[in-house]
């Protein structure tokens, strides 16, 4: 079977309504419904990775070439961040949310696929292509969950989902910092240079600061302080991340200046 994006949308409605069923599973109490949410998700997201895997073996080459591609891997991440998070911590909510914004953007690949060059560059003919790659699309994901937490904890006026949060933070600035460092290795052997502040450089080092500031003020914080404003500004803090992440990963690409870049998306 050769799979294309032609057929596509099979895989996605099938994985979306495996993802559905199962975020509305989760909101239902008892070990059973917990475990067959998190089994239904699973299965959503193995008929998902199925495509991925056709697509791969189609092409040739790792899926990672086009935005398309990339909108591809991140809604994969997405789902899988938030049945992390689920099993973790039994956030019935997390799975409805992650399916949200995972959906989003299967639609936009629905609706435009991004589908252009398919060959790869040269300088994309690397072994540091695909886990540099998948490392800032994964870290992406778990930097939107926390998103999603910071949300949902501004709005019910709790710091209950810092702790979680600071986790998946914390594990999502180890992703992020190993995409930078791989990328840093992978360009002095492609381009003869560690750091050019290409546009997308530049933008992924602000999301590294901002990243390295939330820490820092989780650190600093007094999780006691009575007026919250350590716990809100933590969540705007969250909130800043994801904002910076959107801008590294596709923002760029509107900018003039991104036209020459490296990194941009392009035809």
């Amino acid at each position: 079977m050769l799979f294309s994006w032609n057929i596509f949308w099979l895989f996605a409605l099938s994985s979306l309504l495996l993802w559905a069923v199962g975020a509305v599973v989760a909101f239902r109490r008892g070990e059973t419904c917990r475990r067959l949410a998190l089994g239904l998700t699973l299965a959503g997201l193995a008929v998902y990775v199925a495509f991925i895997i056709g697509l791969w073996t189609s092409l040739g080459r790792p899926p990672l070439r086009t935005l398309g591609e990339t909108r591809l891997w991140y809604s994969l991440f997405m789902m899988a961040s938030g049945w992390l998070v689920y099993r973790l911590w039994r956030y019935r909510w997390i799975l409805s949310f992650s399916l949200i914004v995972a959906a989003v953007f299967i639609i936009i690949n629905l609706v435009h696929p991004d589908i252009h060059d398919q060959s790869l560059m040269p300088a994309l003919q690397s072994g540091w292509f695909v886990p540099h790659v998948t490392a800032y699309i994964f870290s992406y994901s778990l930097f939107g969950c926390s998103f999603l937490m910071a949300l949902i904890g501004l709005w019910r006026h709790t710091e209950v989902y810092l702790p979680s949060a600071d986790r998946l933070v914390g594990i999502g600035l180890f992703f992020l910092t190993f995409g930078m460092l791989s990328g840093c290795i992978w360009a002095k052997q492609a381009w003869g240079d560690y750091w050019t502040w290409d546009p997308k450089e530049t933008w992924a080092a602000a999301t590294w600061c901002a990243c390295l500031l939330y820490v820092h003020l989780r650190l600093k914080a007094d999780r006691t302080d009575p007026k919250g404003q350590t716990t809100v500004a933590a969540y705007t803090a969250l909130i800043v991340i994801f904002l910076l992440l959107q801008m590294c990963w596709y923002g760029v690409n509107f900018l003039p200046s991104a036209t020459q870049s490296m990194h941009s998306y392009t035809q």
